[in-house]
């Protein structure tokens, strides 16, 4: 059984989506979610479906000790749900390969720091874009550089707010994550 790890940031309904899709799963599971943020919504998520919770601050995070504790756990593969922080790069050394992100655009469009949520969907709109969408990619030790596994696109439509958009993000975040992971998961 391989084993997943979640870093997340955020209200958590990716890591929720990734927790669900894995719970019956013949050859992984998501067996923790790591949190930088404490209060975040994805806690509770996580809780509820009896996945255990690790919040840590910058300290751990980039002193070792989160990676160590990955190591200890013999996590097969971590994945990245609405995290905020630029991994350090021993932890994307010793996940080479089995690290991943979504972002909510196109990249290399809309990428880097501060580019994320609402912000990257504002961005989109503004530029006059007529289409954005998701990109699923390794992580490296650069925001949003690392190569892409997976892009899905949908329209942006005249009138769009953020929200709007977002909603459209959303669903194909939902809808391509998970099959994406398991993919990867397969290849391990």
């Amino acid at each position: 059984m391989k084993k997943i790890a979640i870093l997340a940031s955020g209200s958590g309904t990716n890591a929720e989506q990734l927790i669900g899709f894995f719970r019956t799963h013949p050859s992984a599971r998501v067996v923790h979610v790591l949190c930088n943020k404490p209060g975040a919504g994805v806690i509770d998520r996580a809780k509820a479906l009896n996945v255990p919770v690790m919040v840590f601050n910058r300290e751990k995070f980039t002193s070792g000790e989160v990676l160590d504790w990955m190591r200890e756990g013999e996590i097969d593969l971590v994945v990245l749900a609405g995290f905020l922080w630029l991994v350090p790069p021993a932890i994307t050394e010793a996940f080479e390969g089995r690290i991943v992100n979504i972002h909510p655009a196109l990249l290399p469009k809309y990428g880097g720091k501060g580019m994320y949520g609402k912000h990257v969907h504002e961005a989109v709109i503004a530029s006059g874009d007529k289409e954005s969408g998701i990109t699923i990619h390794y992580v490296n030790d650069a925001y949003d550089e690392g190569d892409t596994i997976f892009q899905a696109i949908c329209p942006v439509e005249p009138g769009d707010s953020a929200d709007d958009l977002a909603t459209r993000i959303h669903s194909l975040e939902h809808a391509h994550y998970p099959k994406v992971v398991e993919k990867l998961v397969e290849q391990l």
